[in-house]
């Protein structure tokens, strides 16, 4: 995966600077805070991430309803 080297923050410095991670999100959309040089956390604009949440929701709609339709015949054998 490749990371923008230019949202990336330290922890400490994400800690005594929290308006430079705010600042990157508005500017970059997301920063990633690294801790032991490892990207750790990812902060992103609200509206974004419930943007996620519905497109996970419906994909996992979307499996749900493939799985009944792939097995109603035992669905139904197990409802009687």
């Amino acid at each position: 995966m490749m990371i923008n080297t230019h949202i990336l923050v330290p922890m400490t410095e994400a800690n005594q600077n929290f308006s430079k991670v705010a600042r990157l999100v508005e500017e970059n959309g997301l920063a990633v805070i690294m801790k032991n040089n490892k990207p750790r956390y990812m902060v992103m604009n609200f509206s974004e991430y419930d943007e996620i949440q519905a497109a996970r929701q419906k994909m996992f709609a979307a499996a749900a309803d493939n799985v009944i339709s792939e097995n109603m015949e035992a669905l139904r054998e197990l409802a009687k």
